[in-house]
């Protein structure tokens, strides 16, 4: 087996620069025989979860990292060695992200200093710092940044990068890098700056890169890769490109070894907001109680017999998860949901009627618990509703509250959890749209050139389909059963094919929030909402359930909004 492990890697998550889906980067690493892969996403861990839980599937080790965007635009490469220095990690991509404008981060390198525990750093690609001096011919700026960045992240874990991809310039800065590294006594390491799974990914990659800078394939030459060998090449192709440097090879297997101190799917220290400690049990049963006897109070002793039957069982099932703080932060959330509402309804018409501020729905509803702190407006023991499904003695995972509000309770909730709890301890949960038919074409006709017009009509012609169907849509529409017989419209279809289920951007799901009773910060990157005054975590819904946070949703319901309006006008 090859010493050769690549720790510089980019996926699609590297929006509108990598090529490939973790999955394809795991599943080529394995046809490959890698032990060990990193990923190292521009400024963000978007698809880390995804990419580790891909690779563990195979029997692999991920490695957890980021390419960082310095202040000055330069890029340094940070693996997270320990679990401290995964925490340190998610501190600086949140610092990079929450500093600078939105969408364009930033980080100071003042921040490293003061985080760089736990890490281990790669000086860069060609747009390091470093690489960036030394192709400058300003070798005491490189020997001042190498310096530095020694002094901060320890002779140890700091390597400088030395990448060979066959385009000009490689050779000459390789030899003023081991110059470098001979006179301060640092480490050297291998890597391949990877864009791609397969070497054929290159054309998807260039059509990326335009698409980035709103132009095409012919006039971005400039800002295109100059060749296709940002792959992802069998580690014994690694071990021969840089044969003259063995120790470059052999560092990288001695830092995946080194990172197997940390993984991302182990508990990542992330609680709920149990405000109420040990007496959050006693205090649940003590709330449920009294609003029992209070809403059965003119209901047959059978059917309190059943409730009071009914709210016990319940009790054991959340003392034996230990979810009665669960609960209880949903009460708090409803109380602070009761006040807004209060306050948006003063003087209104709709203030005469005792209307909830919000509701709960789904499987929910058949708890007593829910409809006692008043969760839920539906009483299950007389709707005869089974509790099983959203709550059981055997459950794997926290049970789901989807609660919606009218719209502007909704809104003014929000910025009330961000306040009650702490920005720190608040982001709501991430969504990434991925590329459908309509968005492949527009966005990959202009990279090819193709006629405006025609690109314009075959997007509003076709089905809203996945974008794998563009081929299919160019021989079902009249006017283009031809197209497919001229190459560019080829290309089309086989880059669309490849460009389905590719995330486009970074967005904000519709209602899910994660709460923490830890600092955010030091368990998942944050960055700016587009909205004012919110803050959005960089996992989706499916990597916040597997780092077992809690989403807690508020989802506007139009139809609450109109019986509120209604209400307004009698």
């Amino acid at each position: 087996m090859s010493d050769y492990v690549e720790l510089h890697c980019h996926s699609a998550y590297s929006f509108l620069d990598g090529a490939s889906l973790p999955e394809e980067l795991a599943m080529q690493a394995e046809r490959l025989g890698y032990s060990a892969l990193a990923l190292t996403d521009h400024d963000g861990l978007y698809g880390s979860l995804e990419f580790a839980r891909q690779m563990e599937g195979r029997g692999l080790q991920p490695i957890t990292g980021a390419e960082v965007t310095l202040e000055d635009g330069s890029h340094l490469t940070l693996l997270a060695e320990t679990p401290t220095g995964y925490a340190n990690l998610c501190r600086l991509l949140s610092a990079a992200h929450l500093g600078s404008e939105r969408l364009h981060p930033r980080l100071p390198r003042s921040q490293l200093e003061r985080h760089a525990e736990g890490l281990i750093l790669l000086s860069g690609c060609r747009h390091g710092e470093i690489a960036r001096a030394l192709d400058a011919g300003d070798t005491a700026a490189a020997e001042a940044a190498a310096r530095r960045y020694r002094e901060w992240f320890g002779r140890e874990n700091c390597f400088l990068e030395l990448q060979q991809t066959l385009t000009r310039g490689d050779t000459a800065r390789i030899r003023a890098l081991l110059r470098l590294a001979h006179q301060l006594e640092l480490p050297v390491v291998a890597t391949g700056n990877v864009h791609y799974h397969r070497r054929e990914r290159h054309r998807l990659q260039d059509v990326l890169v335009a698409i980035r800078h709103r132009t095409t394939l012919d006039d971005s030459h400039a800002v295109r890769r100059a060749n296709s060998e940002a792959y992802l090449k069998p580690p014994a192709e690694m071990a021969r490109l840089f044969a003259e440097r063995p120790e470059a090879v052999l560092a990288t297997r001695r830092i995946a070894e080194r990172c197997q101190a940390f993984t991302l799917t182990r508990d990542l220290g992330y609680r709920f907001p149990d405000f109420h400690g040990e007496a959050a049990d006693s205090l649940l049963a003590e709330i449920c109680r009294a609003a029992l006897a209070e809403r059965y109070a003119s209901e047959s002793a059978a059917i309190r017999a059943e409730a009071k039957r009914r709210l016990e069982t319940e009790l054991e099932i959340v003392r034996h998860h230990r979810l009665s703080g669960f609960f209880l932060v949903y009460r708090d959330l409803l109380e602070l949901a009761r006040a807004i509402a209060a306050r948006l309804r003063r003087g209104q018409a709709r203030g005469r009627f005792d209307l909830p501020p919000g509701r709960g729905r789904g499987s929910s509803v058949a708890s007593i618990i829910c409809y006692l702190i008043g969760l839920s407006p539906v009483d299950p023991v007389k709707a005869r509703l089974s509790l099983g499904r959203f709550l059981n003695k055997e459950l794997a995972s926290v049970p789901d509250i989807d609660l919606d509000f009218p719209r502007d309770i909704r809104e003014e909730l929000i910025r009330a959890v961000h306040h009650h709890y702490g920005e720190a301890h608040v982001a709501m949960v991430a969504s990434f749209p991925t590329y459908r038919l309509r968005s492949a074409v527009r966005e990959i006709g202009k990279a090819l050139g193709l006629p405006a017009a025609e690109v314009d009509r075959l997007a509003r012609l076709a089905e809203p389909r996945d974008a794998a169907a563009v081929e299919a849509e160019l021989r079902r529409l009249p006017g283009f059963e031809q197209a497919l017989t001229a190459r560019p419209w080829q290309l089309l279809a086989e880059l669309a094919r490849e460009l389905a289920g590719f995330p486009r951007h970074l967005s904000q799901h519709v209602g899910g929030m994660i709460i923490s009773s830890r600092p955010l910060v030091e368990i998942v990157p944050l960055e700016r909402s587009r909205m004012e005054g919110r803050q959005i975590c960089q996992w989706d819904k499916d990597s916040c359930d597997d780092a077992r946070f809690i989403k807690v949703d508020f989802l506007a319901l139009g139809s609450l909004s109109a019986v509120e309006e209604c209400l307004n006008l009698i």
